[in-house]
């Protein structure tokens, strides 16, 4: 009896499998309610304004469509024009003093109808604290529309039926959410893993419970413990935490690899960093290749995603809760601090050009509005709106005009892998101006246990930068007067980000450091140097 009920429970869930991925195919075909791909690529712009007029509509009486007159914009036959002529450029700072904290205090209709019940915490690893970023009932269900699309799009992928069966285990933020009186914040991980789909709880691991731990070292020892009894067949989160999860899984087990645990695994769901400098060491503990699946999930929206498989771009939501503008990175709309300045002057959908990094405003159905986001990007298709993450805004490295971005650091240690063989796990950059001397200088930090010289890390990736910036190539000569390498163990940034309280989840290292984060990052390594003696 018991030999019945079992293979009934197979043939159940393959039944099952094929079943979700024929109505997947179907639906790609007859999309209904999603509008296709050949309407959102025929006329982006178009598509745009759509949008655009949709937020406007919804915000006619909120104290900000009040303040700036929106509603006498929809006459305007010249919107997207007006829309930026009447409404000024904000970065964090800037919108949260004048109208965020407003609905953080419980105030309802500041910038979107109703009131805040959500509050997503940035990372803050390039500022000194976390940001609290709206997260309202139409961005989370924006959210969850987006997702579809990118679940549809595996139809696009040659998975055979049985792999729907599996489950999908998230490494996001706890969804015991900080109540705080009038709303609850935490990670957006946390904020929309709470908000799954019933139908989805089947798939989904941890689980209920063990997303809801906030202690990070709980959450991923009890994962730990569970593997065994899951059948993973997508992973999705963080490329460096999730690195560090299946190192722990594979160490308690004393497996050869992941695949002997969870045989089925096929796909990794990445974000918030380049994959490229975790690929090399991330596939040791792999026994075979997984399809990689990058997406573009801000605490501000759900901004783009892989939709076709053996490309290293995404695709841009462009008719699903956000208008986009993007603004040429230059001296004429950043100051050397890389502020956005209000004059700046922003480019629509139909005006950018493939190649040009592009620094993102964003108005949202969070009531974010002409919000500079802090990521860079750059077109590789217009026809098929897809792009690329370069960076962000507050990571470049320009101390002296050399103009180098967070991609181009990326594709340094991405070439210094290759050409050495090794791996690299982690990564930082300082510049500073070198004592009594107008030159200035570069100090790379390398987290890798590869056995590497110092000198010689150091002079291939100068060589590697002069290839990739010609700025740079020119600085060198002239301004930069060294390069410096520090070789360190992984253990360094891990217990770098524990002690910002910065551990796990959603939390990204920043590739380069300024300010005040500069100097405790040195005094940080100094003070563990000097345990060491």
């Amino acid at each position: 009896m018991l030999f019945l009920h079992l293979i009934f429970n197979v043939l159940f869930m393959t039944i099952v499998g094929s079943i979700i991925k024929h109505g997947i195919s179907l639906r790609s075909k007859f999309p209904g309610t999603i509008i296709s791909k050949h309407k959102r690529f025929s006329n982006p712009i178009k598509t745009q304004e759509k949008e655009l007029k949709k937020l406007i509509q919804k915000s006619f009486y909120t104290a900000f469509g009040e303040e700036f007159k929106l509603k006498q914009l929809l006459s305007s036959k010249t919107l997207i024009a007006d829309f930026k002529t009447n409404v000024p450029i904000y970065d964090y700072n800037t919108i949260y003093k004048e109208w965020w904290y407003r609905a953080l205090s419980g105030e309802q209709y500041v910038c979107w109808p109703g009131s805040v019940k959500h509050f997503a915490l940035s990372s803050g690893t390039s500022e000194a604290s976390s940001k609290y970023i709206p997260v309202t009932k139409d961005m989370i269900d924006a959210i969850k529309k987006t997702s579809v699309r990118q679940l549809l799009s595996l139809v696009n992928y040659d998975f055979p039926a049985t792999f729907f069966e599996k489950s999908v285990l998230m490494l996001g933020g706890s969804t015991h959410l900080q109540y705080n009186g009038t709303y609850y914040a935490g990670d957006l991980s946390g904020i929309t893993t709470g908000n799954l789909p019933f139908w989805f709880e089947h798939y989904y691991k941890p689980g209920n419970q063990i997303s809801r731990e906030r202690d990070w070292n709980t959450k991923l020892e009890e994962i730990v413990k569970n593997a065994p009894n899951w059948d993973i067949g997508v992973i999705v989160g963080v490329p460096s935490w999730f690195q560090l999860l299946l190192e722990k899984i594979i160490d308690r087990y004393n497996l050869k690899n992941i695949h002997d645990i969870w045989p089925n695994l096929s796909i990794f769901v990445h974000g918030g960093v380049a994959f490229g400098p975790y690929k090399k060491s991330f596939e040791k503990l792999l026994g075979k290749p997984l399809t990689y699946m990058e997406t573009y999930l801000a605490s501000e929206g759900f901004i783009a995603y892989q939709s076709r498989p053996d490309v290293d771009s995404m695709e841009l939501v462009i008719d699903n809760g956000i208008f986009y503008e993007f603004v040429p990175i230059n001296n004429d709309n950043f100051d050397d601090d890389f502020n956005i300045k209000r004059s700046a002057k922003t480019l629509n959908i139909e005006e950018v050009e493939e190649g040009v990094e592009y620094a993102l405003l964003i108005s949202t159905c969070a009531g974010a509005w002409r919000y500079l986001i802090g990521d860079t990007i750059r077109f590789t298709s217009k026809k098929l709106n897809e792009i690329v993450i370069t960076g962000r805004t507050k990571q470049y490295l320009n101390l002296c005009g050399e103009h180098l971005s967070v991609e181009n650091l990326t594709k340094a240690i991405k070439m210094l892998e290759d050409e050495m063989e090794i791996s690299v796990r982690e990564f930082t950059v300082i510049g500073y101006k070198r004592l009594n001397a107008s030159m200035f200088a570069h100090h790379w930090y390398i987290g890798t246990d590869s056995k590497v010289d110092n000198k010689v890390v150091a002079k291939k990736i100068d060589e590697y930068l002069k290839i990739l910036n010609d700025d740079y190539r020119v600085e060198r000569g002239d301004a930069i007067k060294e390069v410096n390498a520090e070789i360190l163990p992984m253990e360094m940034f891990y217990n770098w980000m524990r002690k910002h309280g910065k551990e796990g989840s959603q939390n990204k290292f920043p590739r380069v450091l300024t300010g005040d984060k500069r100097a405790d990052w040195v005094n940080f390594i100094k003070e563990e140097n000097s345990k060491k003696l």
